[in-house]
């Protein structure tokens, strides 16, 4: 009989900030504020996207950036984060790591510096809540200018004992070489941040090992087209650099046809760090549990392999030790159950 997913202690490592609010909170925060939205993000939801292309990702940037507006109060940060939290929790998710560009909600919350202390307390109080961990990683724009991003990996740096555990690089890989963002994450990398920028996701192997040379990175956002090339797999696999891969986002933005067609197998037999992650709930319609069903139910992944996939999220977390080693306790237990 196989054992039930929602227990199986585990890490979500690859999950935004306005991504993770729950599709009934959007709605109710919208017609709190009489904001009309889209029907793709009310009776058409989840939306049907496609962003392999500029048109199709300026879309999903449109409704994204719509479902930011709704959080104009600080209760509305505090409802998502503590909302956020609970589902973690009900999903057997014992550490997330949310990540979060202050420069979108500064203009409403006081500035960078507030917006990320407002997003820090409200990240404190739902952990406490709900009873797991959280961190935030602050993450820079690749469509915006490179002082930008070093102005949020300063920012970053002065809180990486208060709750910030890494630097990210989020939105169109293809805009803006990695090279072009270095400094922003030599700043992260002195303050002893982890260096997490997206990259393999609408392009190429290329693109992961320019994170992976130019930003050093400790994590890749996505990585799923390293899958393309076995010597980049080798390099992963050597060096332990997690990928974090969301199955349905994958879809969800065409970078796959059909779930089936994710390489998360090829990845994980050539001994690559996987961490699975929703990405963006809010426009994928689906958390972190389902992308755990499709290893089992789609990719074939037996009860010791999830369980492996579940101590991979944890050990490439930035969770405290005393915490990694007790969940990973709780896996052991898990499969021996």
């Amino acid at each position: 009989m196989e054992r039930p997913l929602h227990t199986l202690p585990k890490a979500h490592l690859h999950l935004h900030f306005t991504g993770s609010m729950r599709h009934r909170t959007l709605i109710e925060l919208a017609r709190e504020q009489g904001l009309h939205l889209p029907d793709a993000l009310e009776e058409d939801w989840p939306p049907k996207l496609r962003a392999t292309d500029e048109r199709g990702w300026f879309r999903f940037q449109r409704l994204y950036d719509i479902a930011r507006s709704v959080l104009r109060r600080p209760d509305d940060v505090y409802r998502l984060m503590r909302e956020a939290a609970e589902d973690e929790a009900a999903e057997g998710s014992r550490w997330l790591e949310i990540q979060v560009d202050p420069s979108g909600y500064a203009s409403r919350f006081g500035g960078l510096t507030a917006t990320l202390e407002l997003v820090l307390d409200a990240a404190e109080q739902a952990a406490a809540l709900a009873g797991i961990g959280i961190a935030v990683i602050v993450a820079a724009n690749r469509t915006r200018h490179p002082l930008d991003a070093r102005t949020l990996a300063r920012l970053a740096a002065q809180y990486a004992d208060r709750g910030v555990v890494g630097f990210g690089l989020s939105n169109d890989e293809r805009r803006g070489q990695a090279r072009d963002f270095d400094a922003a994450f030599r700043i992260a990398k002195r303050a002893g941040l982890l260096a997490v920028p997206h990259g393999g996701e609408l392009l190429g192997p290329r693109s992961v090992e320019q994170c992976v040379d130019d930003l050093d990175a400790d994590r890749v956002g996505h990585g799923v087209r390293s899958a393309e090339s076995p010597r980049l797999m080798e390099r992963l696999a050597d060096r332990q650099i997690c990928c974090e891969v969301c199955p349905t986002s994958n879809v969800g933005l065409g970078v796959v046809e059909q779930a089936a067609d994710v390489p998360l197998r090829r990845l994980f037999d050539a001994g690559v760090p996987l961490a699975l992650g929703a990405d963006d709930p809010l426009l994928f319609g689906a958390r972190l549990l389902p992308q755990y069903e499709l290893a089992r139910h789609v990719y074939g992944f037996r009860d010791a392999e999830v369980a492996e996939l579940a101590r991979q999220s944890i050990r490439s977390s930035a969770a405290p030790e005393s915490m990694k080693k007790e969940l990973l306790r709780e896996i052991d237990e898990w499969l021996s159950a």
